[in-house]
């Protein structure tokens, strides 16, 4: 038993080094301090805030994300769109370069809006969000949900397409750790207030909120 658990344990970590040796492809893009992006993702034209984790198989295009946010895996954020008002959708008759090869015309066409995302979101595993969508800060997006629409902030959401489950915290609780703006606390400040995060209102209280 305990060689058998060996090899499971040596097959574990060799399957894991394999994951993270394909690394990560980010251009035009910003990362805050603390912050991570697993192998496999693949971000683009985007910033990311401070001690926010992308999990691995990510897709993130022109999107501004902001602190403390934690991304599960293959969740897809944002994206260009093509262009449905055209005779064709095909990126063949567009001006744009992508991976097809051939191009019958070269017509100009760059819709990409910026998706927004705040701080402290947590974003579930297989989660898809629409460019251009905004996702406010404490807002909580279920595994598989589908955004198609804004998400208000500490609002949980789940379901294709996405809506409303319920509220983190009532609105006295909301409005103040909106108040509190505790994503831009330096560390020392963070870490004296972090003794109370499992406690919000214990936390609001020790910061004059409530």
């Amino acid at each position: 038993m305990r060689s058998l658990n060996l090899i499971y344990r040596t097959i574990y970590i060799a399957a894991r080094l394999q994951k993270k040796a394909r690394l990560s492809a980010m251009r035009n893009t910003t990362l805050g301090i603390g912050a991570k992006i697993e192998s496999g993702s693949q971000v683009i034209d985007s910033n990311i805030g401070r001690h926010t984790f992308c999990g691995y198989d990510c897709t993130i295009l022109n999107a501004d994300i902001g602190s403390f946010c934690s991304i599960a895996q293959a969740v897809c954020i944002g994206g260009a769109s093509h262009p449905m008002h055209f005779v064709s959708t095909s990126p063949v008759f567009l001006s744009h370069r992508d991976s097809v090869k051939a191009k019958f015309s070269r017509h100009e066409y760059h819709h990409l809006p910026r998706t927004t995302i705040g701080h402290d979101v947590w974003i579930g595993y297989g989660a898809i969000i629409k460019a251009g969508v905004s996702i406010g800060t404490g807002a909580v997006i279920g595994m598989g949900a589908v955004v198609t629409k804004e998400v208000p902030p500490y609002t949980i959401v789940g379901g294709n397409p996405a809506v409303e489950l319920r509220k983190r915290f009532d609105s006295k609780v909301i409005e103040a750790l909106l108040r509190s703006r505790w994503w831009d606390f330096d560390n020392e400040r963070l870490r004296s207030a972090a003794a109370h995060f499992v406690d919000p209102e214990a936390f609001l209280r020790t910061e004059g909120l409530l």
